[in-house]
Formats: structure tokens, sequence, C-alpha cells
């Protein structure tokens, strides 16, 4: 596939509950090949939502998704992912479904749990792991799979500076391969220093959506009940020759996005 096409477009999706609630409402976007996105929005702005339509765990109302790669998911709640007894188990699991032999599922479990350092624990307890190596876990389990798409709910849920670093250290390795990575969470310091795009929803609506810079640039990204991670950051519009007005901005507030990269 062409990477300036689109590997994820989302039209016009809505979703209307029975009694009458908007969870939804118009929600469009479309997100390239290798694109790194983040969707911030406070609880219940409808992101969770929004994954499970994505991977077809939901209907929408109305609207429609076109994926041109399969969708693999990391829930928020890791332990409800967690199938098989041990590290090496719970990763064969999806394999197994899927129809491949024992020595073919054997390595690309094998082949998975070294991408996301769990090899050396691979007949611990996957129930044991720390909150981050759950974490890892289910991602092992969605590589091992192929998954082009990969979408992370609130990855940083629970979790204490090991395990954030943990989880970010596979995400850039994940960048770094091409895959096409969207985490939905509300904690928007954790891990703007990866993101190229950013996504803004605010009961149910998207309300920015764009390159992570210039979102951030945005006077009344706060009223969203989000907290701008650059607040405090002071940048002055000094244009140099050749360049567009604001420009300058931009470049400041990447410098300040990149060193929120905590590895």
């Amino acid at each position: 596939m062409n990477k300036a096409e689109p590997i994820l477009e989302v039209q016009n999706i809505s979703k209307v509950f029975p009694d009458g609630k908007t969870g939804l409402d118009g929600i469009d976007f479309s997100i390239g090949q290798g694109d790194f996105t983040v969707i911030t929005g406070a609880n219940g702005s409808g992101k969770t939502l929004l994954m499970s339509i994505i991977a077809d765990l939901e209907k929408p109302s109305s609207g429609k998704i076109i994926k041109k790669a399969p969708v693999g998911l990391v829930f928020q709640e890791a332990d409800s992912q967690i199938l098989g007894e041990t590290v090496l188990e719970d990763t064969l699991y999806g394999l197994r479904l899927s129809g491949k032999n024992k020595k073919e599922a054997a390595f690309l479990a094998l082949e998975a749990l070294k991408k996301t350092g769990l090899e050396s624990k691979k007949e611990q307890s996957a129930r044991l792991l720390s909150g981050g190596e759950k974490r890892r876990l289910a991602v092992s389990a969605i590589l091992a799979l192929n998954r082009e798409i990969i979408i992370l709910d609130e990855p940083y849920a629970n979790l204490d500076w090991p395990g954030v670093k943990q989880v970010n250290k596979i995400l850039l390795s994940l960048k770094d391969e091409g895959k096409t990575i969207i985490v939905l969470t509300h904690e928007l310091e954790k891990v703007l220093g990866l993101s190229n795009n950013l996504g803004v929803l605010f009961r149910g609506k998207l309300k920015y959506w764009g390159k992570t810079e210039e979102i951030l640039l945005k006077k009344d990204f706060e009223t969203f009940g989000i907290r701008n991670p650059l607040s405090p950051f002071p940048v002055k519009d000094i244009t140099p020759e050749g360049k567009e007005p604001g420009e300058n901005i931009k470049e400041q507030i990447r410098e300040e996005v990149n060193k929120l990269l905590w590895l």
C-alpha cells in the first residue's frame, strides 16, 4: 500500500444509544500508514466507544469505517485480555484460534515476546506480571497475529513510573517498525513526544484534529477537560526571514514535545 494513502478512514461516524443519548457525533478523520496518533479527551468523551466501533466491537448508528489492514486492541484493563496461564500460552492463544500449526505458532509467539522484552518470562504466570508488563503482553499477542493497526486505550492507567517507561519503550519500537498506532488517553504528557497527529474529543464530538504541534497552539485547548502539558511553556513568535508567520512557534513546541518522551 502507498504510504500516502490512508490505512484507516473514519467517515462521519455517529452513535446514538436506545435512550437517545449521543455517544459520538459526526466523527471524521483519516490516518496514514505508520502514523502515530493520539486521541485525547476527558473521561466520558467517547474515546473507548470510538475504539470499539473501529474494531467492529460496536456498530455505529451512521457513518462508515474503512480499514486497509487488520486492527489489534490493547484494552485499559489489561487483565481482561489475559487468556492463557503463562506468558507464552497467552501469546499463543490467538495464533491457535487462527489455525496456525503448532510449530509456526510457537515461532511467531516467541518472536513477538522478544520484541516486547518478555521472552525471559515466557513460563511465568501471566497474571503475576506488573501492570506495564501486562500491557506489553497484550501487544505481544497483537504482534504475533501481525496486526498493522494497533489501538491502545488509556495505556498508562494505574501504572507507576517504571510501567510508563516500559509502555513507551515498546511504543517507540512499534513506531520504528512502521506500525500504525493510535493511543487514546487523557495523560498527554506521557505520550506527546511520540505523536505526529493529535485529536481532541469532547462530549462525543471531535473538536480538533491535526498535527500535534499545531493543535497544542489552540487557545481553548484546556476548555475541553484536558490539560495542555505545554501550557507553562512560554513561546515567542519571532519569525525568521523566509519562514511563514507562526512557524517558529510550531518549531519551539515540537522541541518541547520531543522532551516529553520519557524513556
